[in-house]
């Protein structure tokens, strides 16, 4: 499971006039892979909502265009994290995918769940706004410095935790190595590591990891061929250029550098069992849930992890892809809503 973000790089003004490059060099060389609210012209807003039916559009009003993220910083695990938050109520952590930084979560998913919590999302070390890793990248250390981060920023409760993709990874170390930090917790499209991982086909591996791929590419990946979960695709990158252009979003950078880090971190955990042997002993509330087209993770993931952990419970949503939370952003919200605010 390699690049969980859109890949922007191929988009350049030889494929869209009406836009800048998506992807270059700043001047110390260091490759940037999103770095949209300033290098992209609003034009191409116009081309993706032109590309998508309208019908995708009509139940857009959901407050998600009101979505602003405020950023923050404070220091934590020996460095500085870029954070931001929605909301009120009980708080949401969201532990977002390899080389995705804040500003690459879909602002209509943020506003549903939103409603009645409050929702937090931050830069990884090393993504964005944040300051370097503290340590070399691996998961296990990921989940020490988001629990350090969780500290500063929510401090005294457990919160809730929803992971997607490598974000699920981080999750669950965060769930082994710092239980007492949970409520609950949701791990979406992600695998358990070692022999139980069930990987994509070789094609949508090397697609997935390639981080100059297209929105094409992206598209292919992350949603079925369908006509609809196509559409609701262009549709989640039409809200996503619209927070960038607007300045609703942060504007960012994905370090080469650091997106290696996290896509070598892969290496050891699909090598090692010790993360799906510690499931069985996590007795943490958990959903499942994925989408049940999901060829970068298949669902075979989330039936191995749904049947090893001994408090949870598997949701497939139905002709939806990897990118599932921004395939059905409603849908998705309820779901996690609705399992959050159970009393059992």
């Amino acid at each position: 499971m390699g690049s969980d973000s859109p890949a922007w790089a191929a988009l350049s003004a030889d494929d869209h006039p009406t836009c800048l490059e998506l992807a270059g060099h700043l001047r110390d060389d260091v490759t940037v892979i999103f770095r949209l609210r300033l290098l992209v012209s609003v034009g191409l807003v116009g081309l993706l909502v032109a590309s998508a039916p309208v019908a995708v559009f009509a139940s857009t009003n959901v407050g998600w265009q009101d979505v602003r993220l405020e950023t923050r910083a404070v220091n934590a695990a020996g460095t500085t994290f870029a954070w931001a938050e929605l909301g009120t109520g009980p708080t949401l952590l969201l532990l977002n995918g390899t080389g995705s930084p804040m500003s690459e979560w879909d602002p209509k998913l943020l506003a549903a769940l939103a409603k009645n919590r409050r929702v937090i999302v931050f830069d990884y070390p090393g993504l964005g706004l944040s300051g370097p890793a503290p340590s070399k990248w691996e998961f296990s250390a990921a989940a020490d410095w988001v629990n350090e981060f969780l500290i500063q920023v929510s401090p005294g409760a457990p919160v809730d935790v929803l992971g997607w993709s490598m974000g699920g990874f981080v999750a669950q170390q965060l769930a082994v190595r710092h239980a007492t930090s949970i409520r609950r917790l949701v791990l979406a499209a992600t695998n358990p590591g070692g022999d139980a991982a069930v990987l994509g086909p070789l094609w949508v591996q090397e697609a997935d990891s390639n981080s100059e791929g297209s929105i094409k590419s992206y598209l292919e990946t992350n949603y079925p061929a369908t006509k609809v979960a196509q559409s609701r695709g262009r549709a989640f990158i039409s809200r996503l250029v619209s927070a960038n252009v607007d300045g609703s979003y942060p504007d960012e950078s994905v370090p080469t550098k650091t997106y290696n880090a996290m896509v070598a971190a892969e290496d050891p955990w699909l090598q090692s069992n010790a993360n799906a042997n510690a499931l069985r002993a996590i007795s943490t509330r958990t959903l499942v849930i994925t989408g049940a087209k999901d060829v970068i993770t298949p669902p075979a993931n989330s039936r191995y992890i749904a049947g090893a952990m001994p408090n949870a419970k598997l949701i497939l949503v139905s002709g939806a892809g990897h990118s599932f939370l921004f395939q059905e952003p409603l849908q998705v919200a309820s779901s996690v809503a609705k399992f959050l605010d159970s009393e059992s």
